[in-house]
C-alpha cells in the first residue's frame, strides 16, 4: 500500500500537493449586484442542445437512472448524479428559480467548482440563445446570483485537479467575464484566459488528441473550445477566436480517427456514450461556426488507425494520460478495437460507473481490454476509483498507418525476469493477425482477452499453444447499462519469452 501511494503522489505537480493541503473555502462576503451586461455585437449560433432530464417537480432522469429527490443534497442519491442535478444541461425559469433558492452560496455540491463551472456556462448559454430566439433570459434576480457563482468560482479554481477541470472552470470564467461588463467582470475574463491559453498548449497535443486519451473526455473538450469560438463570435472582443477554431479544426480530426464507422466513439480509458455530444453533432455544431476538420496525421496521442476497404483498426499505443492527473485512465495498454463492414468487432468493456468498488476496479483493469495480462497483473497499477500507481510506458511504435501497427510497454517490468509485452497487428483483406510477444525469462501464466460485441458474428482463431475459454462478460456502454456479450481467453503458463499468433477473420 505504501509503495502503491508513492508511485501515485511522486507524478503529482506542487501546486497540486499545496492544494490539496491548504485549500482555503472561499470568502463569504456580501455581495454586490450584477455588473452591467455586455453588449452583443455579432450572433449566437445554435449550441449542443441536450435533453430535458426533469420529468415532474422532483423526479429527473440522469445517467439512465430515475429518482424522486428530496432536495438538491440528497444523501440516499450517489454523488455524480447529483452532480448532473446541478449542471443545468437544459435550464427552465422555474429549476433556476428554484435553485437559487434553495442552494444558499457556499453550501451543498453545486457550489463545488466543476459543476458550478458547468452551470454558469450553461445559464449564460441559457441566456444568450433566449435573446436570439426571443425566448426566456435571465432576469435580475438570476443574473445576481450569476455573478455571486462566478465570485465563488474565481476563489476555487481546481489547481489541486488540473486537467479537464481546470480547463471548465477557465471557460466558465471567460464566459462570466465575457456576458458581464465593468472591471469585476474583466478580472474573471483575465484569470480565464490566462488559464485557458495555457491549458490548450498543454491539453491539446500536436495531432489534436486531448491529453487524457479518452475520446469521450476529448469530445467535452471539443464541446468547450467551440462554445468558446462562438462565444467570440457573438460578442467580438475574444482576440483567441482564431487559436481556438485552429484547435477545434485539429480535434475534429482527431475524433474522427478514433470513431468507428457506425459513427460512435471508440472505448479507450474512461469511456461511454450518452456523455458527450455525438460525434456528428460536434461537426455540424463546428460547421456552423464555420469550422472543419483539419487534416491532421495520429501522432503524438498515441493512437494509430488502420483502415482497409471495410475494415477499421484502432489501436492503444499510448500513455495512460498526463502523469500528474490520470483519473480517468485504465490498464488498457495495446488494446486494440476492431469493426467490419460497419459492425463493431472487438470492443473494450467500457465504464458504467465511477463509484469506488469492485466494478470501476474491473472496468479499468487489463483483463476488461483487448489486450494481455502477465501473473494476473494490471499493466498499470490502477486503483481506487481514479488512482494510477506504476504506469505503462510505451515502447518502440511504429504503423504504417494502413496495414501494420506495433509497440511495446513497460508496464510488467516489476515483475522479474523483466517481461516486456510487444504486440504488432497486421490488417489483410481477409484477416487481422495479433502477434503478441514476451520479452524476458522466467515461467509466467499469460492470457490474452479478446471481447467481442454483442452482436457480432466475429470468431478469432487463437493461438494454437493457448488454452481457450469462452467467457461470459458484459458490455459497458453507458453509465448504469451494459449489454451481455462473450469474451474469448486464452491461456498459457511457460517459460518466456514466448510469442503468439491469433486470427481474427474478416467474412
Amino acid at each position: 500500500m505504501l509503495s502503491r501511494m508513492i508511485h501515485t503522489v511522486r507524478h503529482l505537480k506542487p501546486v497540486q500537493v499545496y492544494g490539496r493541503v491548504y485549500r482555503p473555502k472561499p470568502r463569504l462576503v456580501s455581495w454586490a449586484p450584477a455588473p452591467e451586461l455586455r453588449l452583443l455585437t455579432g450572433q449566437w449560433r445554435e449550441a449542443i442542445q441536450r435533453e430535458n432530464a426533469q420529468l415532474s417537480e422532483n423526479r429527473f432522469l440522469f445517467l439512465n437512472q430515475e429518482r424522486e429527490i428530496k432536495t438538491w443534497n440528497d444523501e440516499r442519491v450517489p454523488k455524480l448524479w447529483l452532480y448532473n442535478l446541478h449542471y443545468f444541461d437544459a435550464p427552465n425559469r422555474l429549476l433556476v428559480d428554484r435553485w437559487i433558492a434553495e442552494n444558499p452560496v457556499g453550501e451543498g455540491n453545486g457550489w463545488e467548482p466543476y459543476p458550478l463551472s458547468l452551470r454558469i456556462v450553461n445559464w449564460i448559454k441559457w441566456h444568450l440563445a433566449g435573446k436570439v430566439l426571443d425566448g426566456a433570459v435571465l432576469d435580475t434576480a438570476q443574473r445576481n446570483s450569476l455573478a455571486d457563482q462566478a465570485r465563488y468560482l474565481s476563489q476555487s479554481i481546481e489547481y489541486h485537479l488540473l486537467a479537464n477541470h481546470l480547463f471548465v472552470n477557465a471557460k466558465a470564467l471567460i464566459f462570466a467575464g465575457t456576458f458581464f461588463d465593468g472591471d469585476e467582470a474583466a478580472r474573471w475574463l483575465r484569470t480565464g484566459l490566462t488559464i485557458l491559453n495555457a491549458q490548450i498548449k498543454e491539453q491539446v497535443l500536436s495531432d489534436g488528441g486531448h491529453f487524457e486519451r479518452s475520446p469521450m473526455y476529448h469530445s467535452l473538450i471539443l464541446e468547450d473550445i467551440l462554445d468558446l469560438v462562438n462565444l467570440a463570435d457573438a460578442y467580438g472582443t475574444l482576440r483567441q477566436r482564431g487559436e481556438w477554431a485552429e484547435c477545434g479544426a485539429r480535434m475534429l480530426c482527431w475524433l474522427s480517427q478514433l470513431t468507428h464507422p457506425d459513427g460512435g466513439i471508440s472505448f479507450f480509458n474512461d469511456c461511454a456514450f450518452g456523455i458527450a455530444p455525438e460525434v456528428v453533432a460536434l461537426h455540424a455544431y463546428a460547421a456552423r461556426l464555420g469550422l472543419m476538420a483539419a487534416d491532421v496525421r495520429l501522432g503524438e496521442s498515441g493512437y494509430i488507425r488502420l483502415s482497409h476497404e471495410n475494415t477499421a483498426v484502432l489501436f492503444d499505443a499510448a500513455a495512460v494520460g498526463p502523469d500528474y492527473q490520470p483519473g480517468h485512465a485504465h490498464a488498457d495498454t495495446l488494446s486494440f478495437e476492431l469493426s467490419h463492414r460497419g459492425q463493431r468487432m472487438l470492443v473494450n468493456s467500457g465504464t458504467s460507473t465511477y463509484g469506488n468498488g469492485a466494478l470501476r476496479h474491473w472496468q479499468r483493469s487489463t483483463a476488461a481490454h483487448n489486450t494481455a495480462t502477465v501473473d494476473g497483473l494490471d499493466s498499470s497499477e490502477v486503483w481506487s476509483a481514479f488512482r494510477v500507481a506504476r504506469r505503462a510506458r510505451p515502447l518502440e511504435v511504429q504503423s504504417d498507418h494502413c496495414k501494420f501497427a506495433e509497440a511495446g510497454h513497460s508496464g510488467y517490468q516489476r515483475l522479474s525476469g523483466v517481461i516486456i509485452h510487444r504486440r504488432r497487428l497486421e490488417l489483410e483483406a481477409a484477416q487481422l493477425r495479433v502477434i503478441d510477444s514476451f520479452e524476458g525469462s522466467g515461467v509466467h501464466d499469460v492470457k490474452l482477452f479478446f471481447h467481442l460485441h454483442p452482436e457480432t458474428k466475429c470468431n478469432p482463431v487463437l493461438d494454437p499453444q493457448l488454452r481457450v475459454a469462452v467467457e461470459p462478460s458484459q458490455w459497458y456502454l453507458e453509465f448504469n447499462v451494459s449489454a451481455p456479450n462473450v469474451t474469448m481467453v486464452g491461456s498459457w503458463t511457460g517459460e518466456c519469452p514466448a510469442r503468439f499468433i491469433s486470427h481474427i477473420p474478416l467474412p
